[in-house]
């Protein structure tokens, strides 16, 4: 959307704004440097340093894949051997050269052989980065996470990624969940634009008819996490866990915040295809938010985004996470390119406001992952520095189009200013 009709005076047009967001990306990205292990890339501490005992995991190495990737794209020095090095450890050690697809962790040093759709879309999501990047080895990966996603994980008959399987891809698990099929909706539409394959355009949208405009839109907008193999809500589902990391209990208004902006790039990528594009994926991503916004943002007393709720949308989760607040600030810079729309130039600025007050830590760098209901730093939920993707995809998303995906449009060098 052309900036001109974004509001008088929005941050969005501010070069200082600009300038600052570009900053802060390059500030995260030195922190994420010290992520690297012999077999990919490792959760670094809170100050930065791999702790003794340190594994290389298949869900931060395809992420810091994807996020080097994306910094070399912008001809930053420095991030092109961490690229071939995650190729590599994606290729190599993380992978079931026996069996086809990644474990969780390198040798399954965790004792998990299961294979999960949700670690899948993040390969696919670095390899379709590596290939914009021009990386050697990333067309072999590319290849290699579309032929397992293909055979294993999409189903034609559900319009939607099955969960998870045994090794040898005996065993399916009796489960479906909104979370791993959000982040292959992120990786279908980066696989759009490699391969110029519209499936990829189609399956994201049945999956977005699915969760969002059928599930979502049935329940205030609040989206529902997880249901049975028939795709039925399962409401009562880690009740006796509520602050699960991955499937927590009741909504997430993080996840509402991340469907909101993919719904947004989602008709963007089918319009700049040529595609029929429902009307009501905008109009969706706007109720989304709203419902979001109402029900998560400043709801127990203190200001911050709470981490869940309940189906009666009281907080259970209190502790606000980062992820949380850069997908929500993501968003409504989405929301305010694709509208225009006053109110989501004072939702950027609160949710940047906050961030910049609570999360950025000048001291020790990157962010803090956690804070309590206090808004002080915690360690419940997620400790350490592990995730450089949610911050740097939110100092990125605002300087760029909604489509298509964020390698190719940074290869296009169609925003100035990006570095």
């Amino acid at each position: 959307m052309d900036t001109l009709s974004l509001p008088l005076r929005s941050w969005l047009n501010a070069p200082a704004h600009q300038a600052w967001l570009a900053a802060e990306g390059l500030r995260l990205l030195d922190f994420a440097k010290a992520s690297r292990l012999s077999q990919g890339f490792g959760n670094p501490d809170a100050r930065g340093r791999l702790p003794e005992g340190a594994r290389a995991e298949t869900m931060n190495t395809a992420r810091m894949t994807h996020s080097f990737a994306m910094a070399h794209i912008q001809g930053l020095p420095g991030y092109a051997g961490l690229v071939d090095h995650g190729i590599a450890a994606l290729m190599g050690p993380l992978r079931d050269a026996e069996r086809g697809g990644w474990f969780a962790v390198a040798g399954q040093a965790d004792g998990n052989s299961a294979k999960a759709a949700y670690l899948h879309a993040f390969v696919a999501l670095a390899a379709s980065s590596a290939v914009v990047a021009q990386r050697p080895g990333a067309e072999a990966l590319l290849e290699e996470a579309i032929r397992i996603i293909d055979g294993h994980f999409w189903s034609e008959e559900e319009g939607a990624m099955l969960e998870s399987f045994n090794r040898d891809w005996s065993e399916l698990e009796a489960y479906r969940g909104a979370n791993s099929n959000m982040h292959a909706t992120e990786a279908f539409l980066a696989l759009a634009d490699v391969t110029r394959d519209p499936r990829w355009l189609n399956r994201a949208l049945r999956i977005v008819e699915r969760v969002i405009h059928q599930h979502a839109a049935a329940n205030d907008y609040m989206v529902i996490e997880h249901f049975d193999c028939d795709w039925q809500p399962l409401r009562d589902y880690n009740r006796a866990f509520p602050a699960d990391g991955f499937r927590p209990f009741g909504t997430t208004p993080g996840h509402g915040f991340e469907w909101a902006r993919l719904l947004l790039h989602l008709e963007a990528s089918r319009d700049l295809a040529g595609m029929p594009t429902p009307g009501w994926l905008a109009l969706d991503a706007q109720r989304l938010f709203a419902s979001n916004c109402r029900h998560g943002w400043d709801v127990d007393g203190a200001l911050g985004i709470v981490y869940t709720l309940d189906w009666d949308n009281r907080p259970v989760v209190h502790q606000r996470l980062h992820w949380t607040h850069a997908e929500a600030s993501a968003a409504a810079s989405a929301l305010l390119k694709r509208t225009g729309q006053e109110q989501y130039e004072v939702w950027y600025r609160r949710f940047w406001d906050f961030c910049e007050a609570h999360f950025i830590d000048r001291q020790q760098g990157s962010w803090h992952h956690e804070l309590g209901r206090d808004n002080r730093p915690a360690a419940e939920i997620w400790g350490g520095k592990p995730d450089l993707y949610h911050a740097w995809q939110a100092v990125l998303i605002p300087r760029l189009a909604l489509a298509p995906s964020m390698a190719s449009a940074l290869a296009q060098a169609s925003v100035p200013g990006l570095v």
